[in-house]
């Protein structure tokens, strides 16, 4: 019998577009999870929050440390500040025996990531990072076929991960995670729930990892000829793939089309024509996509070997139509799969050489839909893990801190131009 769930207070810390979307679970299930307090230094945002989950100003603070002195006002925690501010608050709040959700990464070094790891566990709190892949019906689906047996055992998974070009230039050369030493690697900051499904999928531990990859495009040796340093004067901007004028302003992402969600809201608080063209023309997300200070690849591969034997390749690249909806075909002993990341999964069985197709079903709630969904997912079973006290509801620290050394070691690989062991 199902243990009967009561109502799950929450704190955001970090209240950019990921803490707002976790949020928002407040909305959709008020009776099951209330946001009770906020911390974020923008007043802005700050504001926004206060007024949309009607909070007490007591408990609405400009920096996490301030939260920590009010002591424990909720039940849980989401912490999602920037990858470099993970560690120190994710240590206090356990301590005072907040249950938290991460936003993915853990952390930016494997030592802090340690460091998290044995906070949590010794406040025995309930904990989990936002490897929202794991929470999709669609990947829910995936494994239960997988452990189903019907393709026999794993032999080799290929797993795809299309960035999206427009994506990859807000995020990833003028945005936030542009550069490596402000934020981690590319494989880490995206990649890292990549990197954990695919070790959910084949259940058991790899012994070597390799990694390849380079900025192969976005560096001043491919600008065009004429280009300037800000889209919104630059004579060769009409015909730029990445102009920022077109993906904040003109084109089907910008204001102009009437999105003043994300990317939009990210660049700035006032989503007016009038106030996206003068963050164009101040600040970072108007530059040319060809001379900003990005340092993250924009194309990598990493390839694994188990310790049966068996492989894996995942493949990171920029340049897709298709944003962040992954692809993976799975070949086993008995039979192969192919998966959208999202809609079908396609199974052929050899015996038979009968091929089936299931369809997950679809995000059940709009305002949480990213990540096919895995968004409301990680939600639905983090709040209910904290309401049930049922930390089997979502992937313990261990695992977690598993998947993460993975991604450090095909680092060090890359860096290193060498094939690592691994040393469990």
């Amino acid at each position: 019998m199902e243990a009967p769930r009561r109502l799950v207070t929450v704190v955001i810390v970090g209240c950019g577009n990921r803490g707002q979307k976790y949020a928002r679970y407040h909305s959709l299930f008020p009776e099951l999870c209330q946001v009770v307090g906020v911390a974020e230094p923008r007043p802005g945002v700050r504001k926004f929050m206060q007024e949309t989950y009607k909070l007490e100003s007591a408990n609405v603070f400009s920096d996490w440390r301030d939260l920590v002195s009010a002591g424990k006002i909720a039940d849980a925690v989401v912490i999602s500040t920037q990858d470099r501010d993970h560690l120190e608050p994710a240590i206090a709040l356990a301590n005072l025996g907040y249950h938290m959700l991460l936003e993915k990464p853990m952390s930016t070094s494997l030592e802090e990531c340690k460091a998290i790891s044995e906070a949590v566990q010794a406040n025995n709190i309930i904990f989990c990072v936002g490897h929202v892949l794991r929470y999709t019906s669609y990947s829910r689906k995936m494994k239960e076929i997988l452990d189903s047996k019907v393709i026999g055992d794993v032999i080799n998974i290929q797993h795809l991960e299309p960035v999206g070009w427009f994506h990859y230039v807000h995020s990833y050369v003028r945005g936030n995670w542009r550069n490596e030493k402000e934020a981690s690697s590319i494989l880490m900051a995206k990649c890292c729930h990549d990197v954990d499904w695919i070790l959910w999928m084949m259940d058991k531990k790899p012994t070597r990892v390799s990694s390849f990859g380079s900025l192969k495009h976005f560096n001043e040796a491919s600008k065009p000829e004429g280009a300037g340093e800000r889209c919104l004067d630059c004579a060769a901007e009409p015909q730029c793939a990445y102009s920022a004028k077109n993906i904040y302003l003109d084109g089907p992402t910008g204001i102009n089309s009437g999105n003043d969600s994300w990317p939009v809201n990210v660049i700035t608080e006032d989503t007016t024509v009038e106030g996206v063209t003068k963050a164009l023309e101040t600040g970072p997300y108007g530059r040319c996509a060809y001379s900003c200070d990005n340092d993250v690849l924009d194309n990598q591969v990493v390839n694994m070997q188990f310790e049966d034997g068996s492989t894996a390749s995942f493949t990171m690249v920029a340049f897709s139509e298709e944003v962040c909806t992954r692809k993976t075909r799975i070949f086993g002993t008995r039979g192969e799969i192919v998966g959208d990341g999202e809609k079908s999964i396609k199974v052929f069985t050899f015996v038979d050489r009968q091929k089936k197709e299931y369809f997950p079903d679809p995000p059940a709630h709009p305002e949480m839909n990213s990540h096919g969904g895995g968004d409301f997912g990680l939600m639905e079973s983090f709040v209910k893990a904290v309401s049930t006290n049922n930390p089997s509801l979502v992937c313990n620290v261990n695992k977690t801190l598993e998947s993460h050394m993975v991604v450090f070691e095909a680092e060090i690989a890359r860096t290193e131009n060498r094939v690592k062991d691994l040393d469990w």
